[in-house]
């Protein structure tokens, strides 16, 4: 039976408001080090602040949100699947930073987006960021426009894909050229979502699982 949008939204926006798994949803989607070279992610700094927007809306029957590719470079999040997102500027909230860096990277207008709440902050180690997962809606479809830097492609990942108890699969990769990882991950359009984006959106799937068994 397909997700109703309305009742994904309301009932989201209420349970956004109680305690949320974080941890609990964040840690079985963490990837582990194999065999070589381990990295090490010691910063001398406290953690830069950030917001990624997770942006739901209703699409043929189903209920979909934007990830965007990242273009290859030399460095830790070359080439991954991630929210559209990014460091936060003076004096913004996390909000703020959801919705411009949702505007800047796929087009979306802040004023087309309302705001339902956010799940639990992810500290996103080997950049040194705290990350606030900002949740948004959109009545309709955004006309998406990629950033032509920073965003190869996006893609538009289906809820109901994500909820399925065969959704998480593992394979083995290898980060930033070199290093090998276990990564449990979320396939999305055949690309391999993993990392703190699979660990956020875990934490999603969780929620909306919950919700499903309490409306039975």
């Amino acid at each position: 039976m397909p997700l109703d949008f309305d009742w994904v939204v309301d009932s989201l926006r209420t349970r956004l408001q109680e305690p949320l798994p974080g941890a609990l949803a964040h840690e079985p989607l963490r990837a582990t080090s194999l065999d070589g070279p381990k990295p090490n992610f010691e910063h001398k700094s406290p953690p830069k602040p950030g917001s990624v927007l997770v942006l739901l809306y209703p699409n043929e029957g189903s209920i979909r949100f934007p990830l965007t590719k990242r273009p290859e470079y030399l460095g830790a999040h070359s080439g991954q699947i991630s929210f559209p997102g990014g460091k936060a500027e003076p004096n913004e909230t996390p909000i703020e930073t959801a919705l411009r860096e949702g505007e800047e990277e796929v087009g979306v207008r802040p004023s087309s987006i309302e705001v339902i709440g956010t799940l639990s902050q992810f500290f996103v180690i080997p950049s040194n960021f705290m990350v606030t997962p900002v949740v948004g809606v959109a009545r309709t479809k955004p006309l998406f426009v990629p950033d032509p830097v920073e965003v190869v492609r996006i893609l538009e990942a289906d809820l109901s894909d994500i909820l399925k108890e065969d959704a998480v699969g593992v394979r083995d990769i290898v980060a930033a050229r070199i290093y090998n990882l276990r990564a449990p991950h979320f396939l999305v359009e055949h690309e391999v979502v993993w990392g703190a984006t699979a660990m956020m959106l875990n934490e999603l799937r969780l929620i909306v699982q919950e919700l499903q068994k309490r409306s039975h």
